[in-house]
């Protein structure tokens, strides 16, 4: 969703957050987003990179609303907790002062992402998703319990999006958790009117009889749910130098992470071997990967209808959601 700030409107949002002189600031737009606005921001301390939310009345999922409100947080989080290469957030606001929206200032890490690396030898690529498995798991090792403060009944911080942004609210399962995401995210997909009532009220449905392969003993996990080529930065080797967008978290099962990775391309023998466990195959693991698979593919209806204004795609993305759901209705 690129926008065209002016140089005073980028000056006027970075001023606040580092101490230089505004007439050091140079300012140069990141052509990968595809959410934010985002300009890399040279200065006389240093290189960062500003980002800026799309407008309140852009057309949002559920848990998109907001959701640049969780990454300062979650930035500190992981660059305490493990070596995952994340960015520093030096400053944000999301007061509304300057502009309509939030934004904020963080480091700009080394590297090209992996969607702009031309020639990269296979070597290098595996090496590349090696160490990004090897991320993804120290994430992962990152649960609600042990990193969130229990929340004010006392309870412990549960399942789903439990950012700033509060999209939904805390559920003591991850059974619990998933069913209320799915219902909020088929109500996103009949609003962009991709789905009919009808159908709408048919993907609800589905899930109700599969339940209970979700209700099993899982850790609530810190999970990325947008790890794909564009967010991952390599040096020319094939290195790993950032993970970046982390601004989709969730905490739940690692296999809904596990969808988003085989969808994206992600999820290659080196990426396993870097992750270092064996994926679950089991029957129900297969019907739940079905599930989280769809989770993924229907949010791009109303990602394409009211971002994008591409209803043909978003046509493309119901008619496969419809034969994955077919499928599982015949199992």
């Amino acid at each position: 969703m690129a926008e065209t700030f002016a140089i005073a409107t980028l000056i006027e949002l970075t001023r606040p957050l580092l101490a230089v002189d505004p007439a050091s600031l140079a300012f140069q737009p990141i052509r990968t987003g595809k959410h934010n606005t985002s300009y890399y921001v040279e200065s006389g301390i240093g290189r960062f990179v500003l980002r800026i939310a799309p407008p309140d009345d852009a057309g949002f999922l559920f848990y998109e609303r907001l959701m640049m409100r969780q990454e300062p947080d979650l930035h500190a989080l992981i660059r305490a907790r493990t070596t995952i290469p994340v960015a520093e957030i030096v400053g944000y606001d999301f007061s509304r002062t300057h502009i309509d929206r939030d934004y904020l200032l963080m480091t700009a890490l080394p590297g090209t992402p992996l969607s702009e690396v031309v020639g990269l030898s296979p070597t290098s690529l595996d090496r590349a998703l090696r160490q990004v498995g090897t991320y993804v798991r120290q994430l992962h090792a990152l649960t609600s319990t042990t990193c969130l403060a229990r929340r004010d009944d006392g309870e412990p911080p549960g399942y789903g999006y439990l950012g700033a942004h509060h999209p939904l609210p805390a559920q003591p399962t991850w059974a619990a958790a998933f069913h209320a995401m799915w219902h909020r995210l088929i109500d996103d997909v009949e609003a962009c009117g991709s789905y009919t009532s009808y159908e709408a009220q048919a993907m609800r449905d589905l899930l109700e009889p599969y339940l209970h392969y979700f209700d099993r003993p899982v850790a609530p996990s810190l999970l990325h749910m947008d790890v794909w080529s564009q967010n991952i930065l390599v040096d020319p080797t094939g290195h790993v130098t950032g993970i970046v967008d982390f601004d989709r978290a969730l905490w739940g099962d690692p296999e809904i992470e596990f969808a988003v990775l085989d969808y994206c391309g992600i999820s290659e023998p080196a990426f396993w071997e870097g992750y270092g466990i064996q994926r679950d195959t089991s029957p129900a693991a297969m019907i739940r990967r079905q599930f989280y698979l769809l989770y993924e593919i229907q949010k791009y209806m109303p990602i394409r209808i009211w971002r994008r204004n591409n209803p043909a795609d978003a046509a493309r993305y119901k008619q496969r959601s419809l034969a994955l759901a077919a499928q599982l209705r015949a199992n």
